[in-house]
């Protein structure tokens, strides 16, 4: 049996730490929203209605870089203290492919430093290694 591919993201709606899961250290890959402040405060002098518009089609880049990057791993862990982590969720059921064959977790959150996401990752991935080796005696 092939170990699966995972990868663990911490994200909010203006960044996403990237993490795989292997035996190496930890490399983090940050991905940033192009939804910036200066970008919110630009769009709103065309109006509410501009500025919520330029948020969803920036948000919608943003995702669409994680989920080309998800549909290389097969677990999927994403986690963070607001609702972008659910958001892209959505966003990947819609991509049958990946849905179908790809484990995706989500979890709530604090902000965390890069140390308490490193701990969170390895004691999720600990926890679903036990269960995995008592569910077939390994």
């Amino acid at each position: 049996m092939k170990t699966p591919k995972r990868l663990s993201i911490w994200m909010d709606h203006s960044v996403a730490h990237l993490m795989e899961i292997s035996n190496q250290p930890f490399e983090i890959k940050t991905i940033d929203s192009n939804f910036t402040n200066e970008v919110k405060l630009e769009s709103i002098k065309h109006g509410e209605n501009s500025m919520h518009n330029k948020e969803q089609q920036l948000m919608l880049t943003f995702y669409k870089k994680l989920v080309k990057i998800i549909k290389n791993y097969d677990e999927i862990l994403l986690f963070g203290p607001t609702n972008a982590k659910n958001e892209l969720h959505n966003l990947i059921e819609k991509d049958h492919q990946i849905a179908s064959t790809t484990k995706i977790k989500i979890k709530e959150t604090d902000k965390m430093t890069q140390k308490e996401q490193e701990a969170f990752i390895k004691n999720h991935f600990e926890n679903l290694n036990a269960n995995y080796n008592v569910l077939f005696d390994k």
